[in-house]
């Protein structure tokens, strides 16, 4: 079945290179389909207009738009991790050239913002306990990258060394 609803990634010029660096950042993916400008514009003729591109099975569209347009942190992608592994991967991968910013969020080096969320932490923010949901947030506050354990260790109230 074809996907319903494909997020379309609005860049100057980077659209392909983008592209081709979050496929190898991110297993099972692949470039779909490249189409180029014609001679109609409004680009120059020949310059990349779209790439089509699968990232773990989700289908995204990058286009070459122009510098009208950039990214800012009112739209995110989340990536759920299943182990610290994983949160370290796609952080180190993910914002190197870009910038770090707190509580999981990064922007890569295409300005395109990410949060590299553990799974499980929003069952901990919304404990029944107020006080371990509270403990957990706060931890979550003074991180960049998150630590699974560390958020856990904070939720439970074992004091850091």
């Amino acid at each position: 079945m074809q996907q319903r609803i494909i997020p379309n990634l609005w860049f100057d010029t980077e659209a392909e290179e983008a592209a081709g660096f979050y496929t190898t950042v991110f297993k099972n993916s692949r470039i779909v389909n490249v189409t180029h400008y014609t001679e109609v514009g409004p680009r120059p003729a020949g310059m990349v207009m779209t790439v089509e591109f699968e990232l773990d099975g989700q289908r995204f569209v990058g286009i070459n738009g122009g510098p009208q347009f950039t990214f800012d942190e009112a739209v995110s992608f989340q990536i759920n991790c299943e182990t610290q592994d994983e949160v370290d991967f796609y952080w180190e991968r993910l914002s190197e050239g870009g910038e770090e910013g707190q509580c999981g969020w990064l922007k890569d080096k295409y300005g395109l913002s990410w949060q590299v969320v553990p799974t499980g932490m929003d069952e901990v923010f919304a404990d029944t306990d107020p006080k371990r949901a509270e403990r957990a947030m706060q931890a979550m506050f003074g991180m960049r990258k998150l630590d699974i354990a560390a958020l856990r260790r904070a939720a439970d109230g074992v004091p850091t060394t």
